[in-house]
Parts: structure tokens; sequence; C-alpha cells
């Protein structure tokens, strides 16, 4: 496993991560969820990601358990979750400082810990202040509630207002975001965080390195009975629209490269994000604890992702984001 610096933050964190989104509490049992985590800590993970609206705080409450009963050392681990919506009351969602000290103080009672590694603002809120939830961030920090705080899929903006606030104000600023990040959707990480990392230091979490499965190739002959885009009908009607239909069609043209290489599709995806330096840890997920394993293999294919090889997986998307510092040569 390599393990990366978060941004220009001190803290490391594993090049590949562990995510219980959609899973843990919801879709499999504790100890299908117990296996997955135990397989991807002996693979070399540190960082075990969270959020408060996962399977409405069961998610929590699953790893929290979890990592009670296998007594990993807590200094071992690095631990997060992520704070918006937290119930259905008036003020139980968004960014305001009651619900982050509240939504912070439940969810380390869910997870049965006396703080997290990373604290995140789940997205951005509209309705409250960027100040006041600098505040109210930096605040968890000084408490001792995280060690960090960061965001997810907030604007380049919004985070550099973020970042302004703190430093005129004095405040503990955020160290990293956590945005989609896959070879369909690049711009955000490539292009509008670009100017983030050379002045700030933003170390970047990303999630769905697959794309919602489809750059496992499984989707390539239609849709599998039983899987995630056969049971959700929104993600159906996103995957098989127009574009969809373009992206799985590049995906039949990736597998071969995927397969020279000695990997599959889905090692090959997550691969191409660790490439980018820019990426502090790719967060995986899995509902088995082979999947698990294989995940933990694009580790491997990274180490084979020439520059050539790069540059013919460019040639095949064709979707390089305007502005593009080309991260690839860096």
């Amino acid at each position: 496993m390599e393990y990366r610096h978060l941004g220009r933050a001190g803290i490391k964190v594993s090049s590949l991560s562990f995510g219980s989104w959609v899973t843990f509490g919801s879709q499999v049992d504790f100890d299908t969820a117990r296996d997955c985590m135990v397989a991807a800590y002996e693979a070399g993970v540190n960082f075990f990601d969270n959020a408060e609206a996962y399977a409405g705080g069961k998610s929590e409450e699953v790893m929290g358990e979890i990592c009670r009963q296998v007594d990993w050392k807590r200094s071992d681990l690095v631990v997060s979750t992520k704070i918006f919506w937290g119930g259905e009351g008036p003020n139980d969602r968004g960014l305001s400082r009651k619900h982050i000290v509240e939504g912070t103080d439940a969810a380390l009672r869910r997870l049965q810990m006396d703080y997290v590694d990373l604290l995140f603002c789940h997205r951005p809120d509209q309705h409250t202040p960027i100040e006041e939830t600098v505040r109210a961030m930096s605040h968890m920090v000084d408490t001792g509630r995280a060690f960090y705080w960061g965001t997810s899929e907030w604007s380049g903006e919004q985070l550099r207002q973020a970042y302004e606030i703190a430093y005129r104000c004095g405040l503990n600023p955020p160290s990293m975001d956590q945005p989609q990040y896959h070879m369909f959707h690049r711009a955000r990480v490539e292009v509008e965080y670009a100017d983030l990392y050379r002045d700030y230091g933003l170390g970047t979490t990303i999630w769905s390195p697959l794309a919602s499965g489809l750059l496992t190739g499984k989707y390539n002959d239609g849709v599998p009975k039983g899987s995630r885009l056969d049971q959700v009908e929104w993600l159906r009607n996103n995957v098989l629209n127009d574009e969809g239909q373009q992206r799985i069609e590049k995906v039949r043209q990736l597998m071969p490269v995927a397969a020279d290489l000695g990997g599959t599709m889905a090692q090959l995806a997550i691969a191409w994000c660790l490439k980018n330096p820019h990426v502090s840890t790719v967060i995986t997920g899995a509902s088995r604890k082979e999947q698990v394993t294989e995940n933990m293999k694009a580790l491997e294919l990274a180490d084979k992702l020439t520059p050539d090889v790069l540059e013919k997986i460019e040639g095949i998307l064709d979707n390089k984001p305007r502005g593009d510092r080309d991260w690839r040569k860096s």
C-alpha cells in the first residue's frame, strides 16, 4: 500500500481507502461488512469513510461496532464522517453551527469514538453563510472532535471563500474536498481545483471511481438482473441515455487495454485515478470481501500505466477538460 499526504496536511492516508456508502446498514449484513473492512485493513487500508446520511446513521453504527470488535488500535485508523443530512427536523440538516456541533456529536456516539480524523461538510449549504460554517468546523478541530475538516462537492469559488475567511479570522482552514472523480467526470478535479492545489495545498478523497459500476464493464451487454441499475431507476435512466451509451462504447474499447496490462476494467479505472498526483486517496466500496481483494490489485496496475498507456487511454476517452495542466506529465 502507498500512503499519501492529504494535500499539504501532515496526516497520511492509504492511496486506496474504503467507504461504506450504499452498503453498510442497508445492502449487506454485519458479518459481510466486517469481512470487507478486515480485508481492506489487511491490505493496508487505513482510511475508512462514512457519513451521517448513510443508511440514516446505521452505517456509522456498523463501522463503529466493527472497529470495537476487531480491536484495532485507534491511532492506526483514519476515520471520517460527513455532516449535512442528519434528519427531517428544521435544524437536522445543513451546515449551521447548531447542526454541525450536534450532528458531529451524534455521529461520534454512533461510531463509538471520541473523535474522527476527518470531518466533511457533505455539500455546500446555500442557506448558511460560509463564515458561520467555517467557524463551526474550526471549532470542531479546536475542541478535538476532529483533526482536520474539509468539504464535499464544493465549487472552487466556495472553497476559496472558505480559505480566505479562515486565514482572515485566524481559523482552521479546510484541508480537503471529497469530489466525484472518474474517467467520465474530470473537470472539477483536473481544472476547477487546479489553483487550490497550488495556493492552499488542497487534498482530495475522491469517490465513485467506477462511475456507479459503468467502468467495471458489467453494463456492456445490458443491465444484469439484481444490479444497481436494475434496482435504481434514476441511475438506470442516467446510464442508459445517449451519453451513457457512448460511455459504454468507450468502456468496451478500454477493456482490451486492461487485459493487456493483466487487469480488469475496474482495476484499470481505479488505477487511472491513482495516477493523478492531486488525488490523495481513492475511496472504494464493496459488498463482498472478494471485491475488496480485487479492488486492491489496482495498485499493481497503476505501476503499469506508463505515459504511452495513459495517452492511449486518453485517445479512447477523448474528453480531456479544457484548461487541464496535463497532470500526467507533472
